[in-house]
């Protein structure tokens, strides 16, 4: 039938809801570290570790790891690949929420 809607498909790598808040603290953010993201996100420490795997080998955050007073720290920073790829995402979402009718 040619009248059917199209509805664009939805990035689930940042839909996840635990991935897609990891992004929006680092779209807001310069940069985070571990504790901060642990501590925002409310995830575990291995779900936050899990997570942000996924997105780092996607290529949307860099992870740099370092020593500060002898304790080994974290941090986080969205990468150009991952503010374009948040930017494609809510213009996907803006364009399902403008489709739906209004109640």
């Amino acid at each position: 039938m040619s009248g059917d809607p199209v509805v664009p498909e939805i990035d689930t790598l940042v839909h996840e809801p635990a991935r897609l808040r990891l992004l929006t603290y680092l779209a807001l953010l310069e940069r985070a570290d571990f504790v901060y993201l642990l501590g925002q996100s409310g995830l575990s420490k291995g779900n936050l570790s899990v997570q942000m795997g996924k997105l780092s080998a996607a290529g949307l955050v860099q992870v740099d790891k370092e020593f500060v007073d002898n304790r080994p720290r974290t941090t986080y920073t969205l990468t150009s690949a991952g503010r374009t790829r948040l930017a494609r995402y809510r213009q996907t979402l803006d364009s399902i929420l403008t489709a739906l009718p209004r109640a």
